[in-house]
């Protein structure tokens, strides 16, 4: 039920520029709310035109001043992008128009929409989920092709299509409880009833893990890949990122240590935007800045998706330890620049070798990270888990699952109960309970205008 705060917002009519500010070719303005039509009749003197046909209107002031001719479309609700009736107004870019239209706007009584406010009616209104209106504003924000097909997946309801389907699951199981609950002399009931929901619960759990798992390839896609670049001093990290990045991002020395804090620079792989991080060089120091350098390598190599190790050759720069803690994901790059012998590392299995000294040493490289970021990070056929909210309200939905396993022995009241706080989870998933800290938060990172 809606509280009676947000019919109030709901009843006012706003209005913004949808397109980028500043000077261009044309603008768009977008008005939603009760009073749209009696606003394009003020503006144009005439009737709104056709729903969802453009008509060419003069647009005036209501001091009757000329503002500029305009594509104007009307689309009533509930038929429109907010469910309410939407205008637009498509004028020419100038900031002399923008600034004319917006004042006679606002002298109508129309108010200036806040960051995501169009985008947040559609879902009060049910035009969309919530997991619906991430999709869109993670479609604006998408820098790659991986990215933006993701976002038109999960935009178009593709996450919506998975909670869902638990959702149906969950009723269906506690429809089986309630059923021995409300009916335990009756003869029509099977005995133990509730028990015959065990097993399918147990399954909708594993879908949940699962889910969970694949959450870390959904939002690496969604947020980009960390890939850090780790190694001894000299061992040719910075000429690495310079030639994976075809720039000369860090400086190269031959005085080992030049590289003290972490260089960052952003490139696409396969298809997702990348942040490479050049480190300082690893080795115990007494310089105080130095050893800051180190430990914010070290904290970057933990926290990327991806870890190249880069060594020369010979065992005196090879460092077991850090070998070690490599994952499948992580590369072992032997850095064969002139004057080094390979015959030391030739059989560790899995390494990759290059001359960074020569032009196209590095594709080795390049071209194992491609195949590795298609393999774990390219787009699923779902939309799955892609923010930490979702994956906050899966897990609580699958711990209530498991209290449900836990009761239905011994107490199916209880079994009931718990997954009604799961079917609430899933609920809070789509946005349908009352979480305003959570709306503001979200669409407070739109765009003004959607």
């Amino acid at each position: 039920m809606e509280n009676p705060e947000s019919i109030n917002v709901l009843s006012e009519t706003i209005f913004s520029l949808s397109s980028a500010s500043g000077r261009a070719g044309v603008a768009v303005f977008r008005l939603s709310g009760p009073t749209s039509a009696e606003s394009v009749k003020k503006l144009t003197h005439r009737s709104v035109p056709k729903p969802r046909y453009a008509a060419l209107r003069n647009l005036m002031s209501p001091d009757g001043d000329p503002i500029d001719e305009a594509l104007t479309l009307w689309f009533p609700g509930p038929a429109s992008f907010t469910g309410e009736d939407c205008v637009e107004f498509h004028t020419h870019g100038s900031p002399a128009v923008i600034n004319g239209l917006s004042e006679a706007l606002m002298s109508l009584g129309l108010r200036q929409a806040e960051p995501g406010e169009f985008t947040r009616r559609a879902v009060q209104n049910g035009k969309m989920d919530l997991t619906e209106a991430e999709g869109l504003a993670d479609l604006i924000d998408a820098q790659s092709a991986g990215q933006r097909v993701q976002a038109l997946r999960q935009m178009g309801g593709g996450l919506r299509d998975i909670y869902e389907g638990w959702r149906e699951q969950l009723l269906d199981a506690l429809a089986q409880i309630e059923g021995e609950i409300d009916f335990p002399d009756e003869g029509d009931i099977p005995d133990s009833l509730s028990h015959g929901a065990y097993a399918p619960l147990g399954e909708l759990a594993s879908e949940m893990k699962t889910a969970l798992e694949d959450m870390g390839r959904g939002a690496a896609i969604r947020s980009g890949l960390d890939i850090a670049i780790i190694g001894a001093p000299n061992a040719g990290k910075s000429t690495l990122i310079n030639a994976l990045t075809r720039r000369e991002i860090a400086i190269t020395s031959p005085e080992a240590g030049t590289t003290r804090d972490v260089v960052e620079a952003q490139m696409v792989i396969a298809g997702l935007p990348v942040t490479l991080s050049d480190t300082a060089g690893l080795r115990v120091s007494d310089n105080a800045i130095e050893a800051e350098g180190v430990r914010r390598a070290q904290k970057r190599a933990a926290e990327a998706e991806i870890t190249i190790y880069v060594v020369r050759p010979g065992t005196t720069e090879f460092d077991p330890a850090i070998a070690d803690s490599l994952t499948e994901n992580d590369l072992i790059f032997i850095n064969k620049t002139v004057g080094y012998d390979d015959i030391s590392q030739a059989n560790f299995f899995g390494a990759l070798r290059g001359n960074l000294l020569e032009q196209g040493g590095e594709a080795v490289l390049h071209n194992r990270l491609e195949e590795i970021v298609r393999e774990k990070y390219s787009v699923g056929q779902d939309s799955g888990l892609t923010r930490a909210r979702h994956g906050d309200c899966v897990r609580r939905a699958q711990d209530a699952i498991f209290r449900a396993q836990t009761h239905l022995g011994f107490a199916p009241e209880l079994a009931g109960e718990d997954l009604r706080v799961a079917l609430r989870s899933l609920s809070e998933l789509a946005g349908e309970t009352d979480i305003e800290a959570v709306f503001d938060r979200i669409f407070s990172r739109f765009c003004v205008g959607k």
